[in-house]
């Protein structure tokens, strides 16, 4: 059954052949069905393949499934090939997985909306290149999934190009993340240079009868501190571009410009999860470079902190779960850099659960706000959308960090660790918890207690951000925001709000019941904690210290202390009133890290840009080809004159000539 692991890769990318030729002609719904049928089909073969590797013994989970020879050059072999192994497949179930609802959800969705079968184009190739990338057995294939997953996001944050804000939107994206791609290219010449490879077995070892060997036994002497920590550190520089932490996350809030399925794609199941994946992957490199881990661990941290206080003054419903994920990513690097790769992936799983939830909840409330998404205009929703308020009420709690709910158990396993690794690190964590359950709880009473205030009609402050959805469902205004040749809404008119369709809210129910019975996947308590002890035989170089029960209990109470402190200072803040006194603007500008970024592109990075253009365009290219064309041109006047056609200058060209000759002979000769 290991087999059914070629359809993992082949199904996404039949949808999206199907849909490329026929769509258009399929149309609305068809096309929404088969990118979704094709979608439940690899989630299928992966759970097949799954429960296949589960009843194996641990030592026999590894597999390598080669399709055809890739890169057969001189020294460099790189294949098509699939890794199966506990993290390969880990990834594969909630990609496919948490995919398949989104892109159900997206039937309902997108209704009525002049691109459709192009959404679902996108959207299958995107669930094509992640599985790639998680299932590649090399870092080469890997990367072309990782590309594949950027080109996609370039198209789906500029679904609505027509807009020039998404246009924007999309080219930062773009250009924000070939500058992490550049680390991950460099980390791959280097593997080649020192391996001779970039395959994961020469390059991170293999299990071979239950014992580790290259260097995955942590053979001394496999490689020096000095490489791995090159190496490394160029992938976290790929990773950094690509799960959007400091510096480099400055295009994950600007890509709220696309369709708010894609939001939860890219957010939960696809594309910046990739980054954690990618330095769980090189965890065996990571054993020998231990300052790459110490930055791992601060710069997650450091983002987790930054991000949450953002989110503290977003009103856009999207904006703050785009910094909320920020925020989440990086808890997986504190994990990470702790040593903790096993609790850092169940919290991107949990994550997964959640985070999927919220922006499908939110893509719910801005259909039913008639396409505003401005918080301080909601209200008071919860008896008009009783699903989508009940089930963005789990996700709420779940992110909060609130027991029994899953993000609880993921979140605490993380700081346990980190608490072991660094406690100022530890603190810090703690305190972006507290931040996280005040902006989500904020969120939570801006949108569905307190007044409704969508029925005084638009207030002075609020922001319009129009053209931000796709289409409401049959009954929900049946347009478009901004999209080609329909009308953009009126957000003066009193919208009608009412739950989705079935399409919509089932995803959501789904996703709800994961984020509460979700921590039961590696549950500490009983020996019940499964996702640990199916990814242990890959992480042995972990060195993680156990943390003692009681300790971990005291640590669990007081997080969650705060947790609570936070969720109930979010609710009385904001259930009844709005206060922008509390939001300084620094908080709204994300500490202006996007406009100092902005400034060195358009200051002196354009300065040195232009001054480079000058010289190398003007005096070296130009000069170069400018130069060579003068120079044949003046050697042809030249000799022009010399063909004169008269016979006796030929004769005499001829004499001279062979005066010449004679007279090197000579002398040549004579000496």
């Amino acid at each position: 059954m290991v087999n059914a692991a070629y359809a993992i890769v082949a199904l996404p990318l039949l949808g999206f052949a199907i849909n490329l030729v026929w769509g258009r002609k399929l149309g609305e719904p068809v096309a929404g069905w088969v990118g979704t049928i094709a979608a439940a089909g690899s989630f299928v073969a992966t759970l097949i393949v799954w429960v296949t590797e589960l009843g194996k013994p641990a030592t026999g989970r590894v597999n390598d499934l080669n399709i055809f020879s890739w890169f057969p050059v001189a020294g460099l072999h790189a294949n098509f090939g699939i890794l199966i192994d506990p993290l390969s497949m880990t990834m594969a179930l909630f990609v496919t997985g948490v995919s398949t609802l989104i892109h159900l959800y997206s039937i309902g969705y997108m209704h009525r909306d002049p691109g459709f079968d192009r959404f679902f184009i996108y959207l299958n190739l995107f669930l094509f290149s992640m599985v790639v990338l998680v299932l590649g057995d090399n870092f080469l294939f890997s990367f072309l999934g990782w590309e594949g997953v950027g080109f996609c996001s370039y198209g789906l944050v500029g679904f609505w190009f027509q807009r020039e804000v998404a246009a924007v939107a999309a080219k930062k994206a773009f250009v924000t993340n070939r500058v992490g791609d550049m680390g991950f290219l460099l980390a791959m010449f280097l593997m080649f240079a020192h391996f001779g490879s970039v395959n994961y077995s020469q390059v991170l070892g293999t299990l071979v009868h239950g014992h580790a060997t290259g260097l995955l036994a942590g053979a001394t002497g496999a490689i020096s501190g000095t490489t791995a920590t090159a190496i490394t550190m160029l992938l976290f520089l790929g990773a950094v571009g690509k799960s959007a932490q400091l510096p480099l996350f400055i295009w994950l809030p600007d890509a709220m410009e696309g369709p708010t399925p894609i939001s939860a794609l890219i957010h939960a199941a696809t594309m910046v999860t990739a980054g954690v994946y990618l330095m769980s992957r090189a965890a065996p490199l990571l054993h020998y470079a231990h300052a790459t881990s110490w930055l791992i661990a601060i710069v997650g941290t450091a983002s987790a902190f930054v991000a949450a206080t953002v989110a503290c003054a977003q009103d856009d419903i999207k904006k703050a779960l785009a910094y909320s994920t920020i925020s989440q990513l990086g808890y997986m690097f504190m994990a990470v850099g702790a040593g903790d790769y096993a609790d850092g992936l169940f919290h991107m799983l949990t994550h997964a659960f959640f985070k999927a939830l919220l922006f499908l909840g939110a893509g719910a409330v801005i259909h039913a706000m008639a396409d505003n998404q401005d918080m301080k205009w909601m209200g008071a929703l919860r008896p008009y959308l009783p699903i989508t308020g009940a089930t963005f009420a789990v996700g709420w709690l779940a992110i909060s960090g609130i027991p029994p709910f899953a993000g609880f158990w993921s979140k605490d396993a993380v700081l346990s660790s980190v608490w072991q690794m660094n406690k100022g690190l530890w603190a810090v964590g703690v305190l972006t918890a507290g931040l996280t359950a005040y902006y989500m709880s904020r969120q939570f009473a801006l949108v569905f207690m307190g007044r409704a205030r969508w029925q005084d009609g638009r207030p002075a402050h609020a922001a319009v951000t129009a053209g931000q959805v796709g289409a409401h469902p049959a009954g929900h205004g049946g347009h478009e925001a901004g999209g080609p040749g329909l009308p953009a809404p009126s957000h003066s008119a009193v919208p009608h709000p009412a739950d989705p369709s079935w399409t919509m809210y089932l995803p959501l129910i789904v996703l709800a019941v994961a984020a509460v019975l979700g921590g039961g996947i590696n549950f500490p308590a009983w020996h019940l904690d499964f996702l640990s002890r199916f990814l242990k035989p890959l992480f042995p170089t972990a060195t993680v210290i156990s943390v003692s029960t009681g300790t971990k209990w005291a640590l669990s109470i007081l997080t969650t202390a705060i947790a609570l402190t936070g969720l109930a200072l979010g609710l009385s803040t904001w259930r009844t009133a709005e206060h922008p006194a509390l939001e300084p603007s620094f908080l709204r500008r994300a500490w202006r890290i996007d406009e100092a970024v902005a400034a060195m592109v358009s200051g002196p990075l354009r300065m040195g840009a232009n001054m480079l253009a000058f010289v190398m365009d003007s005096r070296v290219v130009d000069g170069v080809v400018n130069g060579t064309a003068g120079f044949m041109g003046l050697s042809g006047r030249a000799l022009r004159r010399v063909q004169n056609g008269y016979v006796r200058s030929y004769a005499l060209g001829i004499g001279t000539g062979l005066v010449i000759i004679l007279a090197y002979l000579t002398f040549r000769i004579g000496g």
